[in-house]
Parts: C-alpha cells; sequence; structure tokens
C-alpha cells in the first residue's frame, strides 16, 4: 500500500534527489516529485513523495517534521486521501 506524504517549506535549491536520499533512511520512497512553477521553473518549495508502507510514512512523519533541511524546517504530514462528496444543491 503507497503513502503519499506532503513535504512543505524547502529551499529553492533542494532537490529530489535529496530529499529521496534523505526520507529513504526510513523506507522505501517509490515516487517523488518537487512541485514547479509554471512561468519560470523554480520550485514552488513543497513537493509530495511516496513511501511504500504505512509504517515507513509514519516514520517519516515523526523523524522529519520539523527536521532541517539547508535551513529551512520541514513540514511532513501525510496526505489525506480525497473522498467523493455529494454535490451542494
Amino acid at each position: 500500500m503507497n503513502v503519499m506524504l506532503y513535504i512543505g517549506n524547502l529551499a529553492r535549491s533542494t532537490t529530489e534527489d535529496e530529499l529521496k536520499n534523505l526520507f529513504e533512511q526510513v523506507g522505501e520512497v517509490t515516487t517523488i516529485r518537487i512541485m514547479k512553477d509554471n512561468s519560470n521553473g523554480e520550485s514552488r518549495g513543497f513537493g509530495f513523495l511516496t513511501m511504500s508502507a504505512q509504517s515507513e510514512a509514519d516514520k517519516a512523519v515523526s523523524r522529519f517534521n520539523t527536521y532541517t533541511l539547508a535551513n529551512n524546517k520541514l513540514k511532513v504530514s501525510l496526505v489525506k486521501s480525497r473522498t467523493l462528496r455529494s454535490p451542494a444543491y
């Protein structure tokens, strides 16, 4: 079961490889994506990564939320799955 994490407050210079190396300390990272600005291609300061197990994702949150990377304290949290809502009438 893959579990998605939100990674916020990234330094503009942080790379996907740096994040992958960091988070692989607690488990298998299956996908990673730092969000980029469409107009200039620079980092928007946040991204998402997917870990292969819930227990690994929980370890990542507890270990890396407020972890300092490139002089920025990371914000790490589980992404809640979206549920379909009935339309408001």
